[in-house]
């Protein structure tokens, strides 16, 4: 399915495999595409805002999303890294992690939050993380709500990983 903006740009519907957490990123595949995965939210067709209506593009509002090239899907993903469980004084690295998402501005809030929070999970203290990850990143303008999904997705994508 292609959903067309009112302003003139285009939305890619594809889906993907049900165990594979797809991370939001804005400009990270290429400038001005912009990937909305877990936790994102997309505008559907019929939409109104100020600037206009979204609309299906001609001929695609039958089809379904299709399934999301497995080339395109290595690229949406992150890089998978080693795991390495993190000594008993790992607190100082926490605090870097937290200090990270407050240095985050408007349009990299969720996508900071994401990878302080896989590189947490990945270093074995992502459950005693999460209350200052979440507490950073309401700091930054997000919601509760949106800091929890986050790292939710986060403990999720790292947990498929050998």
């Amino acid at each position: 399915m292609v959903v067309l903006t009112p302003s003139g740009g285009r939305h890619l519907w594809l889906s993907g495999p049900p165990d594979v957490v797809v991370p939001n990123s804005a400009g990270r595949l290429a400038p001005g595409i912009d990937i909305r995965g877990a936790g994102g939210y997309l505008v559907g067709p019929g939409s109104r805002t100020d600037h206009g209506t979204y609309a299906t593009a001609p001929g695609t509002a039958h089809l379904p999303p299709a399934p999301c090239p497995p080339a395109l899907l290595r690229l949406l993903l992150p890089p998978p890294r080693a795991h390495h469980p993190a000594p008993p004084s790992a607190g100082g690295h926490g605090k870097g992690l937290v200090q990270f998402v407050l240095a985050a501005h408007e349009g990299q809030r969720n996508t900071r939050l994401f990878w302080a929070a896989c590189r947490a999970y990945e270093d074995g203290i992502g459950p005693d993380l999460v209350d200052p990850l979440v507490t950073a990143a309401v700091s930054t303008g997000l919601t509760e709500r949106e800091a929890r999904a986050t790292i939710a997705s986060a403990a999720r994508v790292t947990a498929h990983r050998p």
